[in-house]
């Protein structure tokens, strides 16, 4: 019965993105919104949603350990894999916005879980906490994020108005529908595949730690690996890389800021080092977007090359 659910996750995932991508990209067009606006605010939103509800109920439950590393492996993953993937079926274009602003937001958004986190090296504490302090000031960065985004969106409307007045107009009815149902797609067949996936993986005998850096981070970044690889194949690269790019920022400020301001996250050392390689591997994003304004087809086989190693590597360690 297990397997069967995890089957059905993994369907409800693949049409929901479809018709997630469709919806929001018809939607950003008739509110004369840039689709990748809509990539790092709803698509990123709706994409996150399982890693929200994974990570507030494992931090509830006292299970830092899935919590964190749920995280952190989904932000490793989609920076490697899921841009990897889409840059291989079609090459994504990076806008002058996301690779002055958006990715450099990411690398500040891990700099400062980094430094909130390693109390041992910084204050003498006795372990590593991410308290409902560090949760308030993380949600904090988030509200700049947000008005940020708000603004870039009201100020760029006028000249995607002028741009898309000879587009016919959109059904209304019919693109929210689209967009909701595929959204519905996307949680629930989310949390089948995380749920069903970890409950095999801890049945193998696999540590809380290795459970949530792997199969978790893998099942609750499902979402974006289809939302994106469905929005390469339409070549709506905007739609692509802002879902991966703002993904990445909402796991960090809205999920690990909720997370820790309902209840403090006592931190395993070990994933301080992993943190480091998140650090690491969105710098390397950054310095690929800067070549020609897209992340190619050499650049994308780096990447998932990159997770695979990583991949062996935790697998190793732990």
């Amino acid at each position: 019965m297990v397997y069967i659910l995890l089957i059905l996750g993994f369907v409800l995932l693949i049409k929901g993105a479809d018709l997630f991508v469709d919806g929001s990209s018809n939607i950003a067009r008739a509110l004369h919104v840039s689709p990748l606006l809509i990539g790092l605010t709803f698509v990123a939103l709706g994409t996150s949603s399982p890693e929200a509800s994974i990570s507030i109920i494992a931090a509830m439950e006292e299970n830092a350990g899935v919590a964190l590393g749920n995280v952190v492996g989904s932000n490793i993953l989609n920076t490697t894999l899921v841009v990897g993937i889409a840059a291989f079926i079609y090459p994504l274009k990076v806008e002058n916005e996301t690779i002055r602003k958006e990715i450099p937001f990411t690398l500040l958004a891990s700099a400062a879980l980094l430094i909130l986190i390693s109390d041992i090296a910084l204050q003498g504490a006795s372990e590593n906490l991410l308290t409902r302090g560090d949760g308030f000031i993380i949600l904090l960065l988030f509200s700049i994020f947000l008005y940020y985004i708000f603004e870039v969106a009201r100020n760029s409307r006028e000249k995607i108005k002028e741009e898309s007045k000879e587009q016919a107009p959109a059904s209304w009815m019919k693109n929210s529908l689209l967009t909701l149902g595929g959204l519905v797609g996307i949680i629930v067949g989310g949390e089948l595949v995380v749920k069903n996936a970890t409950e095999i993986a801890l049945s193998l005998g696999m540590s809380e730690t290795l459970t949530g850096l792997t199969i978790v981070a893998i099942g609750t970044s499902l979402p974006e690996l289809i939302t994106s690889i469905t929005a390469a194949l339409k070549k709506e690269s905007d739609i692509a890389l802002g879902n991966i790019v703002g993904s990445n920022i909402f796991n960090i400020l809205f999920v690990l800021g909720a997370t820790a301001s309902i209840h403090p996250i006592i931190v395993d050392n070990r994933i301080l080092f992993d943190i480091l390689i998140m650090i690491f591997l969105t710098g390397t994003l950054l310095i690929f977007s800067r070549t020609n304004f897209k992340i190619g087809r050499f650049e994308g086989s780096f990447l998932v090359i990159a997770y695979i190693l990583y991949m062996v590597f935790i697998i190793i360690r732990n």
